[in-house]
């Protein structure tokens, strides 16, 4: 938890400060109200006192009051600022710092993990701080300088009041040390939950549509009596507490009085003064035992907030404090242009050992089209993915520009590829706004945005929009059509204006004549630009000027279509199970 406290700004630790200074004027005001008790019970049993002296100390006890009641609204103010501050700049951190994540890191997380730590996990933290701001300083201080007040006045009741305490502490411990590993286990479980919650509504169409809604409610419901039994027990154990603190407070007054009267009784009644001072003594004493104990149950209150905050912090800090494999380098400048190249490049995925890609070397030259293509799993994606350095290659080198892609920025390398992932990604907000997605060489004029969605072949269908351009985008592209959507994200990417275009699979979800028009006006227009291409149709790379086969992560065949046709088997049979009788004689 302390980790975290760096994240505070500088306004936030002086309003923590300010705050701390006024609730020390409030445990002097409440301090201070035993000792007027004390003054009016002497006032009341002493002969000759006047009424003007008991009303004057009253109307000091309610200034007291009113001053506490004052610095306390004032705390609380000061304190949900702290503390939505606070959250505000953590959240602020572990966003940015998940935004730097890699492919590695978001595997070792989970994404439904990310979003807990993001939210859930934060929000706890903001209640401790809010609540505990105020109390972890309160309670403590209080209680000892309760302790400091009536330490002399009687060694007996002080004897009593330790024993109290001491009990009360004992049993906080040993909860606390039941329960920590059980919120700790609470929060894995809810991580959980929101995995099984998030893949039901995201795929709720497929569930409907093989009538699996039974299938997944009981997923659904085993995961949420798992973590029902867990809370349980843990609010079931801290339910002990209050009414154990209560019990323990009521009891104490009651001995103290019990115990006191004894005391009294003991001095003679002769010495009416001394009797007079002992039982005033004693009325102090049972005010200030039970702001001991109230003060405990304060620390009680907070406590029951701690262990699932405290391990809230550590899976946020775990965030924070993750190393980034993808390291970027300090190059921006290169002596070629839109090239692209593998020497000897074998890479295999940190939770395994098996090479996905196995000693791959070509070269892709300005304005070339570059094709891949082979059966399902057989390492295309994966190959695409390090030119654009989603991963770090294993073994050999990737080059873009002649450089190495590990010694580019990542503005530098990013400025260069336009990348088309295989699932097309779009975000809420409008057409243009995805268009002009992120940073880039291109321009950002709506002429800019009608020339990407012309060449993407887009705009057959964003002119018929009623905004056009304008025309709002549902979260992931949810009110738009595949076809709709891939076509989009390749606008986006050649508003880029990039050295090289990246298809991971981009034209499966368009028909051939809109595949053929596209792929006829990327020849047209971009002429200088290098386009790699990942596809599983063949009519989609015949044209290109190299086509790499790869089966299970190995090159088998590289060349153009009608020298694969002759030279490789693997191209060959896919070409039969695409292509008609005429076409392969063709």
């Amino acid at each position: 938890m302390l980790k975290l406290l760096h994240n505070m700004r500088k306004s936030e630790w002086r309003m923590a400060a300010v705050c701390a200074l006024l609730i020390l004027g409030q445990i002097y005001f409440d301090l201070s109200l035993p000792d007027y008790m004390s003054s009016l019970t002497v006032l009341i049993k002493t002969p000759g006192s006047t009424m003007s002296d008991i009303l004057y100390t009253g109307l000091e006890m309610l200034g007291c009051t009113l001053a506490s009641a004052v610095l306390c609204v004032l705390c609380g103010y000061l304190t949900a600022k702290v503390a939505a501050g606070f959250s505000y700049s953590v959240r602020e951190s572990v966003f940015n710092k998940i935004a730097d994540f890699g492919q590695q890191e978001m595997m070792a997380f989970s994404v439904p993990s990310l979003i807990n730590r993001t939210t859930n996990d934060i929000t706890q933290i903001q209640m401790l701080v809010a609540m505990g701001l105020q109390i972890l300083i309160k309670s403590p201080i209080m209680a000892v300088w309760a302790v400091v007040k009536i330490v002399g006045k009687s060694w007996t009741l002080s004897a009593i009041t330790a024993g109290f305490v001491v009990a009360l502490l004992v049993m906080m411990v040993v909860i606390i040390a039941v329960v920590v590993p059980r919120f700790r286990r609470v929060q894995k479980l809810t991580d959980h939950i929101n995995l099984v919650a998030r893949e039901n509504l995201t795929g709720i169409n497929v569930v409907h549509a093989y009538n699996a809604e039974d299938y997944q409610n009981a997923k659904f419901q085993k995961a949420n009596e798992t973590l029902m039994r867990t809370q349980l027990f843990n609010q079931r154990t801290f339910a002990l507490l209050m009414p154990a603190v209560t019990l323990a407070m009521n009891t104490l007054s009651l001995l103290i009085y019990w115990v006191g009267a004894a005391i009294v009784n003991n001095v003679s009644a002769a010495d009416s003064a001394l009797r007079l001072a002992t039982f005033s003594d004693i009325v102090v004493f049972g005010t200030y035992a039970t702001y001991v104990i109230m003060s405990i149950m304060m620390m009680v209150m907070i406590i029951m907030l701690i262990p699932a905050a405290q391990v809230s912090a550590q899976r946020i800090n775990e965030v924070l404090i993750a190393d980034i494999h993808l390291q970027e380098g300090q190059q921006t400048a290169s002596q070629e242009t839109g090239t692209v190249e593998f020497r000897h490049v074998s890479f295999h995925y940190p939770t395994s050992d098996k090479n996905v890609l196995e000693d791959i070397s070509f070269t892709a030259k300005r304005g070339e089209t570059v094709a891949f293509i082979g059966a399902t799993g057989s390492g295309k994606t994966t190959l695409v993915s390090l030119a654009a350095r989603f991963y770090d290659a294993t073994e050999g080198e990737v080059l873009v520009d002649g450089v190495n892609v590990k010694d580019y920025t990542f503005d530098a390398l990013y400025d260069r590829i336009g990348y088309i992932t295989q699932k097309a990604v779009l975000f809420s907000g409008d057409i243009r706004q995805n268009v002009l997605f992120g940073e880039s060489r291109g321009g950002s004029s709506d002429e800019e945005v009608r020339r990407a969605l012309d060449l993407a072949q887009a705009s057959e269908f964003v002119d018929k929009l009623l905004k056009g351009i304008q025309a709002p985008i549902a979260q992931g592209g949810a009110n738009v059509s595949g076809g709709q959507k891939q076509r989009l994200s390749i606008a986006r990417a050649l508003a880029r204006k990039p050295e090289i275009l990246i298809f991971d699979d981009s034209f499966s979800a368009l028909d051939y004549r809109t595949d053929a028009k596209l792929r006829s006006g990327l020849r047209r227009q971009l002429k200088d630009t290098t386009r790699i291409i990942v596809a599983q149709r063949i009519g989609t790379i015949r044209d290109a000027d190299k086509i790499i086969v790869l089966d299970e992560g190995r090159m088998v065949g590289m060349g153009t279509h009608e020298e694969l046709l002759q030279s490789c088997p693997v191209y060959h049979e896919i070409a039969r199970s695409q292509l008609s009788h005429e076409e392969l004689g063709a």
